[in-house]
């Protein structure tokens, strides 16, 4: 396979995998996808920043969040995510110490 070929099927696979957290499965808390993977929604929106940033394009977190969340942060937040429970603050504090 050549490099191009690879890098277009790399892009499908992360717009799909996007697709997949934003549309189909919005209702999986970010501190659950945490707590069973170790990444979230914001954590992907955060390498996105990342990737911009090695190849010297200036991405600011909001900007970053808003490109993988399709819309702001906030309105996001505010439609789809839920206050965390005592268990999983409890998991996230488990996985999580450093």
């Amino acid at each position: 396979m050549d490099e191009q070929t690879k890098i277009e099927l790399e892009a499908a696979a992360f717009r799909r995998l996007q697709q997949h957290l934003m549309q189909d499965r919005s209702e999986v808390q970010n501190i659950d996808m945490m707590n069973l993977a170790g990444f979230c929604r914001n954590c992907l929106s955060r390498w996105y920043q990342e990737a911009a940033a090695e190849r010297g394009i200036e991405l600011s977190k909001d900007e970053a969040r808003e490109t993988f969340y399709g819309m702001p942060y906030d309105a996001w937040k505010a439609e789809f995510q839920t206050e965390a429970t005592p268990e999983q603050r409890a998991a996230f504090e488990k996985t999580h110490k450093d």
